[in-house]
């Protein structure tokens, strides 16, 4: 058991489907009564968006999405170079080469990687070569160490090679095609070809690729900042004494490491009692590092709930009620000074909390970032147990899901306070506003949490 009550009364009032809080008053707000899941959904999107370009070090936009296309301007390789440890060669020196009759070669040099003077290659000539190192002129091929004798002067296929030195001979014991074991200039990357588009989420492939094309700095949206913290007088850190009355504070846990997960830099803050003058001052030292804040709890009608309290003093929030269970109360707007900061309220039950983060604050972080796949995705599968919902309400159920089968199945009940069922889920079967009872069998909707 985990996280602030939804009010901070009776239980009654602690279940977030027991009341409904106070309807705000907006100018410019729809009309007084239970939103949609879509309706508040759509609020939010339509007040936050992909956040300013800027300019980062590479390792610094990791995880940002690119706000431009990025163009090579050079090839890739830049020059031509060995994939092998072995000979640079004239091919047509090793037309009939075996193990009887190798094709003796003069080595003429030892090209490193990295060498910058190269020997030519002429007829009956070799340079031994490692990998990476540029192919010399006159080279069409390489011949790796294990296809001649390395140098040894024995004529037996060797696992190395001798020491190079200009005038001794290698004996090459096969046929050699040309092109072999060389890398071509530009066969990985042509100068002036589009090599990432704009939105493209940077990771590790994506960050080596621009440093291999000699980019030190790139254009990107940024991670939004995201500051997460859970509100309650019953709240005690994780590890403290938990005294009559009290619980373990969670949800901040849980909301932060969802945040993260979703793309965000999240910042978590310990849990703010029920204290008008304390949450004011969290959130003004918060605002100057925030992008966003998710806030849980106290978003009911409990008479010691001070966020309702709080966020009224900055106007612009409004606490609402939707057709949905578990979280049907919610608060959305904005707070702080000039455009304010966009500010997401949530239920404080811990299930209520995590189903309204996935539902309305994950998609605000991907459209922060930028990101084309603002949603998780949803398939259909068919449920063996009957459902029962309440009517008028979009129910959300965790739920396992089997990709194999096709088949989903409840786990755990549908109370708002059952996290150790929340951590078995993998999903969330969706039961519709008109749909109250549906038969062992039936085909759902289903939310995919993982990935």
């Amino acid at each position: 058991m985990t996280g602030s009550t939804e009010s901070g009364t009776t239980p009654a009032a602690c279940c977030d489907d027991s009341a409904d809080p106070a309807p705000a008053a907006r100018p410019g707000a729809r009309p007084d009564g239970p939103w949609t899941v879509d309706e508040h959904l759509a609020d939010v999107l339509a007040a936050v968006g992909p956040l300013p370009a800027i300019e980062l070090q590479l390792l610094d936009a990791q995880g940002c999405r690119l706000a431009e296309d990025v163009v090579a301007e050079g090839d890739l390789p830049p020059f031509d170079n060995s994939s092998m440890d072995g000979y640079a060669l004239r091919t047509p020196d090793t037309v009939g080469a075996g193990t009887a009759y190798p094709s003796v070669l003069t080595v003429v040099g030892d090209i490193a990687a990295g060498a910058g003077e190269l020997p030519a290659v002429g007829p009956g000539q070799a340079a031994r070569i490692m990998t990476g190192a540029p192919v010399p002129p006159g080279a069409g091929a390489v011949a790796p160490v294990e296809w001649t004798d390395g140098g040894t002067g024995s004529g037996r296929p060797a696992d190395a090679m001798a020491a190079a030195v200009e005038g001794e001979e290698v004996r090459v014991l096969r046929p050699v095609a040309e092109g072999a074991h060389i890398r071509r200039r530009g066969s990985d990357v042509a100068a002036g070809s589009r090599v990432l588009t704009a939105g493209t989420r940077l990771g590790p492939a994506q960050l080596g690729l621009l440093a291999a094309i000699g980019r030190a700095t790139v254009t990107v949206r940024p991670r939004p900042r995201v500051v997460v913290l859970s509100t309650g007088s019953e709240l005690v850190q994780p590890g403290e004494p938990v005294g009559p009355g009290q619980i373990s504070e969670s949800n901040s846990f849980t909301l932060t490491a969802a945040a993260r997960d979703a793309g965000a830099i999240a910042y978590r803050v310990g849990g703010v009692p029920d204290d008008a003058a304390r949450l004011r001052a969290v959130l003004e030292d918060q605002l100057g590092r925030a992008d966003l804040i998710v806030t849980s709890g106290g978003v009911s009608v409990g008479a010691y709930d001070v966020v309702k309290e709080v966020f009224a003093e900055y106007g612009g929030v409004d606490f609402r009620r939707l057709r949905m269970q578990p979280g049907k109360p919610q608060g959305f707007g904005r707070i702080g000074p000039g455009p304010g900061v966009p500010l997401l309220a949530l239920p404080g039950n811990p299930v209520s909390a995590y189903i309204s983060f996935e539902l309305f604050v994950r998609p605000a972080i991907r459209a922060m970032l930028g990101a084309e796949d603002i949603h998780r995705p949803v398939v259909r599968a068919h449920c063996p147990v009957a459902l029962r919902s309440p009517a008028g309400r979009r129910q959300f159920l965790r739920g396992r899901y089997s990709a194999a089968d096709g088949l989903v199945e409840p786990v755990g009940g549908a109370e708002s306070h059952l996290v150790g069922a929340l951590a078995r889920a993998d999903c969330l079967i969706t039961v519709p506003e008109d749909v109250t009872e549906l038969p062992a069998g039936s085909e759902v909707d289903v939310v995919l949490l993982g990935g």
